[in-house]
């Protein structure tokens, strides 16, 4: 896919990214430069004006993958967040960063563990903090 979806962001969930941003070493620039790109391309509204199918910090989303016609389920989180469930990807990995902003039904190339890609779509997002009023998460 050459062209990226355009993508919806929150201004706390920007201005909180920001500040992760500001507190991460200097030498993490692959983790810096991708979620930097992001930000700067998205369009950013206030929390309650996020639309309910868009991807937000702390969201839970399904995919689908075309390829095994299977799904997923992950939530993006801060990587403090992290846990070893399987069930969670830090915005700081690129795809947590390409997820970011994205909307059900749209679609992403997500690397394989031995190398190329898989053709993954949004089909739901389960759970969104701003859709549940959840704005201090």
């Amino acid at each position: 896919m050459n062209t990226r979806p355009e993508i919806t962001l929150s201004s706390m969930d920007l201005e909180r990214l920001y500040a992760l941003l500001e507190g991460l070493p200097a030498d993490d620039i692959a983790s810096v430069s991708g979620l930097e790109a992001e930000l700067e391309r998205a369009k950013v509204v206030e929390p309650r004006d996020i639309p309910s199918t868009t991807v937000t910090m702390n969201s839970t989303v399904r995919f689908f993958v075309e390829s095994s016609q299977s799904e997923f389920e992950l939530t993006l989180v801060y990587p403090r967040d992290m846990d070893s469930s399987g069930k969670t990807i830090s915005i700081l990995a690129p795809v947590g960063s390409a997820l970011l902003g994205l909307s059900q039904g749209d679609e992403i190339e997500w690397p394989k563990p031995g190398g190329g890609f898989l053709k993954v779509r949004i089909t739901d997002v389960l759970y969104q903090p701003e859709r549940a009023g959840d704005y201090h998460r």
